[in-house]
């Protein structure tokens, strides 16, 4: 399912614009970065995307589905758009099981128990905390929390995976780790995703698609290739240098 993103702006301040006429398309089925530093607008981004922060200006659809535009005074709420996100933080209950945590969302639903049982069971799987269900988030390393918040993503089957600097609370080694899996599931999934980095490693290693965000604009838009051999400006080559 492909994003189509025009014209959004987004003031918290009247003439200062955090998004200024931010237009973008997000491929079906691709993981498409947002690449810049702290206050560039990113995170801005993925929350009007995911409907937790409502545009100054512009529009936000699904596969043509309209999910905001404030000309026509659309707003669809968050929980009716089908997207998950995973947090830095990770965000996960610290009185829930493991288990528990990922079922939450599917509860919410009210599924039949057997579902949720098996779905919760299978995406466990997935992020390779089978054995880790009935655990509590304190007797989990960091890595592991933040799979876990990957799986309660996941096991909702949503329509867009929003990820907003999923990586940056791990050492080196985790990073590595964590990067392959998201990798491997947002493919075997065939997901939209969009993730949110200031890191060019962890852009490099799992997007399709680079978009580079500078004071709240688009300044490049391409492949990793693209990005990294042909930068738009002295600012996207000091993004991509290697360091």
């Amino acid at each position: 399912m492909g994003i189509e993103i025009r014209d959004l702006t987004k003031e918290f301040e009247a003439g200062h614009p955090v998004l200024d006429r931010v237009s973008l398309d997000v491929d079906d089925g691709r993981l498409t970065s947002l690449l810049g530093p702290s206050g560039c607008g990113k995170t801005t981004l993925l929350r009007i995307v995911a409907g937790l922060e409502r545009p100054t200006a512009g529009r936000v659809a699904f596969d043509g589905d309209v999910m905001v535009d404030t000309g026509g005074a659309t707003f669809v709420q968050p929980e009716r758009r089908n997207v998950s996100m995973v947090f830095q933080s990770y965000a996960i209950w610290p009185h829930l099981s493991v288990f528990e945590n990922v079922a939450f969302p599917l509860r919410i639903r009210k599924l039949p128990r057997p579902e949720v049982a098996e779905r919760v069971r299978e995406g466990l799987e997935g992020v390779q905390l089978g054995e880790l269900a009935h655990r509590r988030p304190n007797e989990l390393s960091g890595g592991q929390q933040q799979r876990v918040a990957l799986a309660r993503a996941l096991v909702q089957e949503p329509r867009v995976l929003l990820l907003d600097e999923p990586l940056s609370n791990l050492d080196a080694n985790l990073r590595g780790e964590m990067r392959s899996m998201i990798r491997k599931l947002q493919q075997e999934r065939e997901l939209t995703a969009v993730l949110v980095t200031h890191d060019w490693a962890d852009a490099r290693a799992l997007s399709d698609t680079v978009v580079v965000l500078h004071d709240g604009r688009v300044e490049q838009r391409g492949s990793v290739e693209d990005v990294e051999q042909r930068p738009a400006s002295d600012f996207v080559r000091s993004l991509t240098a290697p360091r």
